[in-house]
């Protein structure tokens, strides 16, 4: 059985045994449409490797890597010299540093189409258009593919000074892109699509395909591909749950039932301005079923902002160093913004949090969002993120020391209900309040998701059964826990708002839809908002009935 492969970009297609999801005919209908494109994606979605095919296609022909794909039998676009530029690879912060590791890795290229000493200045838009002059006196054309554009600039979110100076700098380099003969074909991603760089500026010959429907899944992977080109993993998954069943045997329902397990953690990425088509992350998914075929297990891990592979995303840690991020997303199905804010952001400095949460793969499209759109709907495209969020926010709002000292798991697990009680005070005690003012019912249930989530619990907000919804409820190995909450603005209805709480979880009956075995601990606890308590002060065990 063919491996999977975990590598940010190949050029080599020969000879590896891993596999590879065919995306060829995106690539074909890509460059017969277009001869300028951007696109921009989260972060460990595949940007890298797409522009490595379309490099290798381009620099090396079909022949002998892309045997058996769907292109091989239908390249007809020719070989040109392929210059690859990742704005990653070049430090950024230092605007002097940048221009010179980019301009020289221009003149390089220029020796290696035989252009030596053609490129001598050490400004990158003056170095790119010393190469296309060379080019165009010598009649010849180049393929360019710049890789993670915006780099620099999302590196320095939180530095308007060195911000603008790398804006600058990119938009004078891309200036001298536009319509130039000698181009062949332009390709370049990043994570964010800004205005106030000249990719998208007025005359620009650089389409945009980030939200166009025909290649919104030209990265990423649809469940049917993965049902195609992991078929056989699929059927190990469903072997190793049902040890009675051997891979061979495994029907199409119970893999159905594991990519729907899988859906759910790991799909629901929009990028169709239609809002019709998705996509699972790449990442999550080779994680996944590699975690899968190595221990022999089925088991539903968090991947897309592990520490291994990266940690959390760069621009958003970078963005709360000087800015506070709302955290009642975590508790919101929609968030309505407007369409120009959502097409058109103009510099990352200022940008609509929603929209910088979208750009980075936190939220994603829930709506159609097209010229005739005034507003947009963005949502949290899958548990993961759900997870991923509550992780990055509880490191914002709470101290390392006390996560280290405080373990979630344990309190909720095992403590008594008075006990976890004092535990949830500690942890509110702990946010800083010019933050995270605790004014509502709905900011204290929010923190409380934030740091149950990100602790690795598996946390329901508002949870439905058959006679209504309780506030939170969170699971482990041991029990269930469910917490119905109040908010007093200064104390003087405490008692009556507990017996509303107490009367609400016995009515609806909270908790006995979970009929497992397990547990269960049922709290009605009321906070006190007045700024010399800030914390639960009245609570009430309520037995199963």
């Amino acid at each position: 059985m063919k491996k999977i492969s975990q590598a940010d970009g190949i050029k080599d297609f020969a000879g590896r045994n891993y596999i590879y999801v065919d995306k060829t005919e995106y690539i074909y209908s890509l460059v017969s449409n277009y001869k300028r494109v951007f696109f921009s994606r989260p972060r460990r979605f595949g940007k890298t490797l797409t522009l490595n095919i379309i490099g290798t296609l381009y620099g090396e022909g079909v022949e002998p890597y892309f045997k058996d794909t769907w292109i091989y039998d239908k390249w007809n676009f020719g070989q040109f010299p392929v210059l690859r530029l990742n704005f990653q690879n070049y430090r950024a912060q230092s605007v002097l540093d940048f221009k010179q590791l980019c301009s020289k890795a221009i003149a390089e290229f220029a020796d290696e189409v035989e252009l030596t000493g053609k490129v001598k200045s050490t400004e990158p838009d003056v170095a790119i258009l010393e190469l296309l002059n060379a080019l165009k006196r010598k009649k010849q054309r180049i393929v360019i593919l710049i890789d993670e554009y915006d780099y620099q600039m999302t590196a320095n979110i939180n530095n308007r000074e060195l911000y603008e100076e790398f804006r600058v700098c990119i938009r004078n380099f891309y200036s001298n892109l536009k319509s130039n003969e000698q181009i062949e074909f332009l390709a370049v991603t990043g994570v964010t699509r800004l205005k106030d760089v000249s990719i998208f500026s007025a005359g620009s010959d650089i389409k945009d395909l980030t939200y166009e429907s025909a290649f919104s899944q030209m990265i990423g992977f649809t469940r049917d591909e993965i049902k195609r080109f992991y078929n056989d993993y699929l059927r190990l998954g469903v072997s190793y749950e049902d040890t009675e069943i051997r891979p061979e045997d495994a029907t199409e329902a119970q893999i159905d039932d594991l990519l729907d397990r899988m859906a759910w953690r790991y799909d629901g990425y929009c990028f169709d301005k239609f809002c019709e088509l998705k996509v699972f992350s790449t990442w999550s998914v080779n994680s996944f079923l590699q975690e899968m075929s190595s221990s022999k297990r089925v088991n539903f891990g968090d991947y897309w902002f592990d520490e291994v592979g990266g940690g959390l995303p760069s621009i958003l840690v970078n963005y709360l160093q000087t800015h506070t991020l709302d955290v009642s997303v975590l508790q919101q199905d929609d968030i309505l913004i407007s369409y120009s804010e959502f097409q058109s952001p103009t510099s990352l400095t200022d940008i609509n949090q929603s929209v910088l949460m979208c750009q980075t793969g936190y939220l994603t499209l829930k709506s159609p969002a097209n010229e005739d759109c005034l507003f947009v709907t963005l949502g949290l495209a899958n548990q993961e993120v759900r997870k991923a969020l509550s992780r990055l926010l509880m490191f914002r709002f709470i101290s390392e020391d006390f996560l280290k000292t405080h373990p979630a798991k344990e309190a909720v697990a095992q403590y008594s209900a008075e006990k976890l009680v004092l535990f949830f005070n500690k942890m509110l005690a702990a946010v800083a309040y010019d933050r995270y003012p605790l004014k509502e019912e709905s900011m204290v249930r929010a923190l409380l998701q934030v740091f149950l989530q990100g602790s690795g619990l598996k946390v329901e907000v508002e949870k439905h059964n058959s006679k209504g919804r309780c506030d939170l409820m969170t699971h482990t190995q041991e029990r269930h826990v469910v917490l119905e909450l109040k908010y007093s603005k200064d104390g003087t209805d405490e008692r009556s708002l507990l017996d509303d709480a107490v009367n609400q979880i016995k009515r609806r009956d909270y908790g006995a839809e979970l009929d497992d075995g397990k547990a269960l601990l049922r709290l009605a606890l009321v906070f006190n908002g007045r700024d010399d308590k800030r914390k639960f002060t009245l609570w009430q065990e309520v037995p199963e009935a």
